[in-house]
């Protein structure tokens, strides 16, 4: 959400365009759920440990998830060999892709939905879509279904077919600007936003199309987010077929997999994200 001194009808604008996106985007994560997906029981494979082995450049995220959880920074073997590619057609160009974050486990999701810093920043959005007013709990629901994948048949961190990425200047170590960086949440967040300038528009399309030249799909709602495989993916690219990743538990040890036996109830239930609202709003109101 902005927080520049634009008119009142500039403001208007910007809430308009984030609820009309965030309503797009439940509904596509509703198709997303419906999508018929059969497990293959792949495994993981780390993108540091292949970045090495490849004699690859790239950076990657050294900071805690949610509380003191590391990030994991692993993808699904087969598509490592495409991130690697990536990687390296980045550097032609001149830039330096960073790996923002990859796997996530069920506690990770869960802890990352409930964060204070996260969902205080869910509130503070909804607050504004509402213009100033308290957010009920079935909006703030509603919005972390797509903000932090309340379910996990909507999180391909959890199927371990999505990377979130920024990318850098070879040159002089700077941001390729998008806008925002990672994790923004506002007006800015989507891909297609308009409130970003027509550069940082050309580098965010720029950077989608090397991503989808090896096959990962950008996802609308999040300018930084790409997926390959996973549901949402194969009911975006209507390729027919059954999604071969689901979310799963990874046993890092044996590199095995095992599906969700529940992947349709929420991580954190309404009755508890009841609690985090009230807190939430306590801590929007003392900061106030």
């Amino acid at each position: 959400m902005s927080e520049s001194t634009d008119t009142t009808a500039d403001q208007d604008a910007r809430r308009k365009f984030w609820t009309e996106h965030m309503e797009r985007s439940y509904e596509l994560l509703q198709s997303m759920t419906r999508y018929p997906a059969e497990e293959c029981g792949e495994g993981l494979a780390s993108i540091p440990g292949a970045a090495e082995e490849a004699g690859i450049e790239m950076l990657f995220a050294t900071s805690k998830i949610a509380g003191d959880l590391d990030r994991i920074l692993y993808i699904r073997r087969s598509l490592i060999p495409d991130l690697m590619a990536i990687a390296r057609d980045m550097r032609e160009r001149g830039w330096l892709l960073k790996i923002e974050d990859g796997f996530r486990t069920q506690e990770m999701q869960t802890q990352l939905g409930c964060k204070p810093a996260v969902f205080d920043m869910i509130v503070r959005t909804c607050q504004w879509e509402l213009g100033g007013e308290p957010p009920p709990l079935d909006l703030i629901f509603r919005r972390s279904t797509c903000l932090v994948a309340n379910y996990p048949n909507r999180g391909t961190h959890m199927m371990g077919a999505a990377v979130d990425i920024s990318v850098f200047s070879l040159e002089d170590g700077s941001e390729i600007s998008r806008g925002k960086s990672y994790l923004e949440m506002s007006e800015y967040t989507p891909m297609d936003s308009p409130f970003v300038s027509p550069a940082e528009q050309e580098n965010r399309k720029a950077i989608t199309a090397l991503m989808e030249r090896h096959g990962f799909l950008h996802y609308p709602g999040e300018f930084w987010h790409y997926n390959k495989g996973d549901p949402l993916y194969h009911f975006m690219t209507e390729t027919g077929r059954p999604a071969q990743y689901s979310c799963v538990h990874w046993e890092a040890r044996t590199n095995t997999v095992t599906p969700y036996e529940d992947v349709a109830s929420p991580l954190t239930p309404p009755d508890e994200m009841a609690k985090h609202l009230a807190q939430a709003l306590g801590r929007l109101t003392a900061g106030s």
